[in-house]
């Protein structure tokens, strides 16, 4: 999974192409359960391009998609919010791989 840079890579990201950004922070307990989870979900939905965003190095995005709890996870195609699963709540891989199946 590729790590978010800086807000103008999100800003192209987000308006250019399909992404599934995942809201993490390397102190979330929750984050680190579904972690080891991720590679083999990412590869179930390949027309996805995973993208890691750090809380806390870009609370501006978090504060401007409402993301006050991680892990989170947000679909854009081209500009589009395909869907969301943002909440405090730890989740199993069962309900992200629903979330994104839902989204296509």
């Amino acid at each position: 999974m590729k790590e978010l840079e800086s807000m103008e890579q999100y800003e192209q990201m987000k308006n250019e192409g399909k992404y599934l950004f995942v809201f993490s922070a390397d102190w979330c307990p929750d984050c680190r359960v579904i972690e080891p989870v991720l590679p083999d979900i990412e590869k179930q939905f390949e027309e996805f391009t995973f993208i890691h965003i750090d809380r806390d190095k870009f609370i501006e995005i978090c504060q401007e998609l409402d993301v006050y709890g991680i892990p989170s996870f947000i679909g854009f195609e081209n500009g589009k919010e395909l869907g969301r699963f943002v909440s405090k709540d730890r989740k199993t891989p069962e309900e992200i791989t629903g979330f994104l199946t839902g989204l296509q």
